[in-house]
């Protein structure tokens, strides 16, 4: 089965665009490699769910409980199982432009740090436990300030999935804080992952230089 990579963090931290060239580097080196991104919001059912909560349909960010919410995401990897089976049987390594990581530091980052373990744990339960998806070999969190992230944001082109220049979750700094100090403290705890440094003495680094540093982490883990 091939090896499982997992690309972490906030909105405007660049996973989308790292996790394409590390593909691209993979695939000159004659690797087989695919590379999937989490939501598919136009691909399950749940994903189209998602894009609606994250439109506001539902309600805002603190209107729902983050456990309710843990469900649609989960819901969009279980509709997805197979099509990520079939491509770790057909690939040597497949990349994930987020994964169950994601669930966890969006949802904990509701919720004050005492009730986060428990939280975590049942979403850990659901994706890993109940659905039986397979966990990642490498983790490497993309860090990033939330104010350099929203910056970002904002030169984003239009997504499938919004009308909106940023959606629930960009628009809001203090939460996408919130989920960064998450994703640092899963970092800490886990051996198998690598954090990457997207920003250096208050300036954003460069591209290549990031991917080359990627690559580094996934050639030594």
């Amino acid at each position: 089965m091939a090896q499982l990579i997992a690309i972490e963090g906030i909105d405007g931290s660049g996973k989308g665009t790292q996790a394409a060239l590390l593909r691209d580097r993979f695939a000159a080196d004659g690797k087989k490699v695919a590379l999937l991104s989490f939501p598919r919001y136009e691909h399950t059912f749940f994903g189209k769910r998602i894009g609606e909560f994250l439109n506001g349909r539902f309600g805002g960010l603190d209107e729902i409980h983050p456990f309710l919410v843990s469900l649609l995401y989960a819901g969009d990897r279980l509709e997805s199982r197979e099509t990520l089976l079939n491509s770790l049987d057909a690939h040597e390594i497949v990349i994930l432009d987020r994964y169950v990581a994601s669930n966890i530091a969006h949802q904990c980052a509701k919720l004050p740090a005492d009730e986060q373990r428990e939280l975590q744990s049942w979403i850990e339960e659901i994706e890993y436990g109940r659905h039986q998806l397979p966990r990642p070999d490498v983790t490497l969190l993309f860090d990033l300030p939330a104010e350099s992230a929203q910056r970002l944001i904002a030169l984003k082109s239009q997504r499938s999935y919004t009308d909106r220049k940023a959606d629930l979750q960009e628009a809001d700094a203090e939460y996408l804080e919130r989920v960064r100090s998450v994703y640092l403290r899963l970092a800490s705890q886990n051996p198998d992952w690598r954090k990457i440094e997207i920003e250096q003495a208050g300036n954003l680094r460069k591209m290549g230089e990031i991917s080359e540093e990627v690559a580094l982490c996934w050639a030594s883990p």
